[in-house]
């Protein structure tokens, strides 16, 4: 008796913590990151899209976590700049796709997939939602806008 009682109990708490597990898998964070990773962008310097005019890769010896997030950055001075004013940096909507944001969803945004707009970074799925996103991006904005961060 005591045995089957144990068995049901170690049962019940396994599936307790496997629906635990799931439930905070399927959360969203507010800053993406791959699955198997905490990198926001890729580990791309979110200040270089506005500085150098392109994606750069960032550097383990610039680093530093915003948002439970780790972000890189080529050098010192990005890394200041990003720290003195994150949210003018940081990618709209968590570096989400913004196109999937306005279209009331999320996905994840590619680095390499980005616009400048107004002195705010967007990243996009891939090349083909970029150019979906280009072509109506005031309109999209502004429905992203409203959908941010309940999407999540």
């Amino acid at each position: 008796m005591k045995l089957s009682i144990l068995r049901s109990t170690t049962l019940t708490s396994l599936f307790a913590a496997l629906i635990l597990l799931s439930t905070q898998a399927m959360a969203k964070d507010p800053i993406y990151t791959s699955f198997f990773s905490d990198l926001a962008i890729s580990g791309y310097d979110s200040v270089a899209y506005f500085t150098d005019g392109k994606p750069v890769e960032g550097s383990e010896d610039y680093e530093l976590e915003y948002k439970g997030a780790q972000w890189r950055f080529k050098n010192e001075a990005n890394l200041n700049a990003f720290k003195a004013s994150p949210e003018k940096y940081a990618p709209q909507y968590g570096g989400y796709c913004a196109w999937a944001v306005a279209k009331n969803d999320t996905a994840k945004g590619d680095p390499l997939q980005w616009t400048v707009h107004d002195g705010k970074l967007y990243l996009n799925y891939n090349a083909d939602i970029q150019a979906k996103w280009t072509n109506d991006k005031v309109n999209l904005i502004q429905t992203a806008d409203k959908n941010w961060p309940g999407v999540l």
